[in-house]
């Protein structure tokens, strides 16, 4: 099932934990959502095809991977991506430079790194790296 243009339900949902990972019509509406206000113009900022690592997480699939608590990949609010050919650093500098409407914006500066966006809430484009939680400039 088509979200968007390039995105699709099934890359937004899955998982390699052995747990239910199932989204409730409620999470479906803000998957397309996100696809839609954050993922297509991030594809149209770079590009280049946005590959989705973590999508939607179910509690069971958020708690098996180590989520936060409030993570917002529990409401379908968020993704992890990478965009190939280009270094993760710079994917989260251009986003946060660029319109793109995000709630949050993470570099997750773990192995090879990627991007963490979360939308919607009060856009307050929080910007910063991890481990380290440096703002991202």
């Amino acid at each position: 099932m088509n979200l968007s243009p390039h995105f699709t339900i099934e890359e937004m949902i899955v998982t390699s934990q052995r747990v239910d990972n199932l989204p409730t019509p409620e999470i479906v509406a803000n998957l397309k959502l996100l696809c839609e206000m954050v993922l297509e113009p991030v594809r149209a900022l770079f590009g280049a095809p946005v590959i989705i690592t973590s999508g939607y997480r179910s509690p069971a699939v958020n708690l098996a991977v180590g989520g936060a608590a409030n993570s917002q990949h529990m409401s379908g609010q968020a993704a992890d991506f990478i965009i190939p050919g280009f270094d993760p650093r710079e994917v989260c500098r251009r986003i946060n430079a660029s319109p793109i409407v995000f709630h949050q914006l993470i570099f997750e500066n773990y192995n090879a790194g990627w991007t963490h966006l979360g939308w919607p809430g009060v856009p307050a484009r929080q910007a910063f790296e991890l481990p380290s939680g440096q703002a991202l400039s």
